[in-house]
């Protein structure tokens, strides 16, 4: 009886090594698959925003950032958004200085009409029904900060909530000559025009450099743009926490 029983024993643990085996292949098969899937889905979404003419591209994303950037309207249009899925279409540094040029003459746009709106129908906005819908609050931070910082303000303002579309109202309202709110302006435009179509462009790139060598590619291309958003939000709540001092009566 011990032969057969070690036999048995035998038997049954090559059993469970097999076992063992086809599950453990199972599972590696299976995450395979989802890398596979999100691969495909990627680079479908991917294709599809290259497919689009890249003037189309451009102007879609400079007419949205102009938007954005404009009274009331830029605090609905996800501007930063369009902008992000603009960039992954970019496949070349020529493409993505051309996409970053218009992004930012349509940020100026945006930000002259809000600063042209203030200058002649400021106060009637601010105590209309649409300024109370911004809220007098926001008219006040805007104010006081201002007064307080100077240009400085005209430059962060690009960087923080809320303030990015009502700073250039309250600037026109102010009297403040429009050569140097377009001096401090512009380089702002340009910063966060670089920042946005670095951190999209750079990801997809990355992303169509993996995708034929490595089934985690997918998850390369969320992880950077997590990561890029991620710091560029911490950095605002920074920017906004330094700030506010500057914005209290």
């Amino acid at each position: 009886m011990e032969p057969i029983d070690r036999g048995f024993s035998r038997g049954l643990s090559r059993e469970r090594s097999v076992m063992f085996q086809i599950t453990a292949r199972s599972a590696s098969f299976r995450d395979r698959s989802i890398y596979r899937v999100l691969n495909d889905v990627l680079s479908s979404i991917l294709d599809v925003v290259s497919s689009v003419a890249p003037w189309l591209r451009i102007l879609i994303a400079s007419v949205a950032i102009m938007l954005e950037t404009s009274v009331l309207i830029g605090l609905i249009v996800p501007g930063d958004t369009i902008v992000i899925v603009s960039a992954t279409g970019v496949t070349s540094v020529p493409e993505g200085l051309i996409l970053g040029a218009f992004v930012v003459a349509g940020a100026i746009a945006g930000e002259s009409i809000g600063y042209a709106i203030g200058r002649w129908a400021g106060p009637k906005l601010r105590h209309s029904r649409l300024g109370g819908w911004i809220g007098e609050q926001n008219w006040s931070r805007a104010e006081t900060y201002l007064q307080r910082r100077g240009g400085i303000a005209i430059f962060l303002s690009r960087f923080l909530p809320v303030l990015h579309s009502v700073v250039p109202l309250t600037v026109g309202m102010s009297g403040y000559p429009y050569r140097k709110f377009l001096a401090w302006t512009l380089p702002a435009c340009v910063l966060w025009s670089a920042i946005y179509i670095t951190i999209a462009a750079g990801a997809a790139e990355t992303y169509r450099e993996l995708a034929d060598s490595a089934h985690w590619a997918g998850y390369a291309f969320f992880g950077l743009i997590a990561l890029g958003l991620l710091i560029v939000f911490g950095g605002k709540k920074l920017l906004q926490l330094i700030e506010h001092r500057h914005m209290k009566d």
